[in-house]
């Protein structure tokens, strides 16, 4: 059994956490794990593995952490942060394990603790904790419990100096291999040759790989109706020939591949296969871009109001311009993800139609911006057939105290690759 600190991420601060549990009015935080379902419960207590018994820890708002463990793993949990070290309680039966979450808790009707739990499941990402285990501690200590989510976003998806320099370092070569990609398509169609979806696919690849780069699912390219699938990568049993006439769309992220903590940049650009843009297209991205940009100018004015801004409203400013202009039908996905050392992260994302995400966007926190218009049955070249698009424009930002920053640059025209 494995149980090293883990390196994803920055030192945890038991002091940061507990200021935040104060001003939270929380009593304080319960960590709990079964064989790694909590990954959450993991990072903060700096284990790559758990064991093969439930434990707890607990973080009090004041005072030092107390863990929970079986009495057969005795010994496994000695390398844990340094910060998280405390007394530690065994356990043998399912009784003594309730007994003693109630030593350690306390039993009063005013007991207000936080867990990997999201009411609703309004944040999955965070919603780690079965609901067993969660009517276990409310039983034993008649603890009223509240979503951990806040806190996991403060101690995890706050990035460091390092890791916010690793994902701008990574940005400069997705944004290279982005352009070396259409270079690529728009010479193999001047030239009249035959080139392929996945073709390009495996360019982009082999560009992160000259570049060290690692990635946890190959990039997104796509023509036409294939663009209106969100989630749409070719494969080299499943492609569209890129052709004279195709709208072209790339999605591509990657990290570095030095460090686990190092962090992803994460874009979406596109293109069009001809010397000019039809006027749908061109009135599709427009509206896009411009619903991109309402969300950059939403979270600006609250924080020069010195307000604090939510992830479900970001979304909500956004999408409004994409309804206003009459496309809200074909929008199939938020605004944006968290974004770190995973392509999408712990912290608050730009969310307020798959869940209402309504963690604010504090400092050190990154996330994406990204709205689309998917329309499958669009037929933009005024042929007897439809072809179909898929238009999405994404960006990188990082919240800093008084501005959110684009770390990556901005699409405002479309690229017409046979120019």
């Amino acid at each position: 059994m494995t149980m090293n600190h883990s390196t994803q991420g920055p030192q945890i601060d038991l002091a940061t956490i507990q200021a935040e549990l104060t001003r939270s009015a929380l009593d304080g935080w319960l960590l709990y794990d079964f064989r790694g379902q909590n990954p959450i419960a993991l990072y903060v207590a700096g284990l790559e593995s758990g064991g093969s018994r439930r434990w707890f820890l607990w973080i009090p708002a004041q005072g030092e952490p107390q863990w929970l463990i079986h009495a057969i793993e005795g010994n496994a949990f000695v390398d844990v942060r340094p910060q998280m070290r405390g007394q530690i309680t065994h356990y043998v039966s399912w009784q003594e394990l309730a007994e003693s979450l109630r030593t350690i808790l306390g039993n009063r009707p005013d007991l207000k603790i936080a867990m990997e739990y999201s009411p609703s499941n309004a944040i999955p990402y965070v919603s780690k904790v079965d609901a067993g285990t969660k009517e276990m501690v409310e039983e034993a200590t008649g603890a009223g419990i509240v979503s951990s989510a806040d806190l996991v976003q403060l101690v995890q998806a706050v990035l460091s100096s390092e890791q916010i320099a690793s994902h701008r370092r990574a940005a400069v070569h997705c944004l290279q291999a982005k352009d070396a990609a259409f270079r690529l398509v728009g010479d193999a169609l001047k030239a009249g040759n035959t080139i392929t979806e996945y073709d390009v696919q495996q360019f982009i690849l082999d560009e992160f790989r000259k570049a060290d780069l690692t990635f946890d699912h190959a990039p997104i390219v796509s023509v036409n109706r294939n663009a209106a699938l969100p989630h749409y990568a070719p494969s080299a049993e499943r492609f569209a020939q890129i052709q004279p006439g195709d709208l072209l769309l790339i999605d591509l992220w990657a990290r570095e591949s030095n460090n686990p903590s190092d962090c992803y940049a994460d874009i979406t650009w596109m293109a069009f296969c001809d010397t000019v843009v039809p006027e749908e297209v061109q009135r599709v991205f427009q509206v896009v871009v411009d619903s991109r940009d309402a969300a950059i100018d939403f979270i600006q004015n609250r924080l020069d109001q010195k307000q604090p801004v939510y992830g479900y409203e970001v979304d909500t400013a956004s999408r409004a311009v994409i309804e206003k202009a009459g496309y809200g039908d074909y929008i199939l996905h938020r605004t944006g993800h968290s974004l770190g050392p995973t392509g999408h992260f712990n912290g608050v994302n730009i969310d307020n139609l798959e869940t209402q995400d309504r963690r604010s966007l504090i400092p050190g926190v990154m996330f994406t911006i990204e709205p689309g218009i998917y329309m499958p049955d669009a037929n933009f070249d005024q042929s007897n057939q439809a072809k179909g698009l898929g238009i999405r424009s994404e960006i990188n930002c990082f919240m800093h105290a008084d501005h959110v920053e684009i770390t990556t640059t901005q699409q405002n025209e479309m690229i017409c690759l046979l120019k």
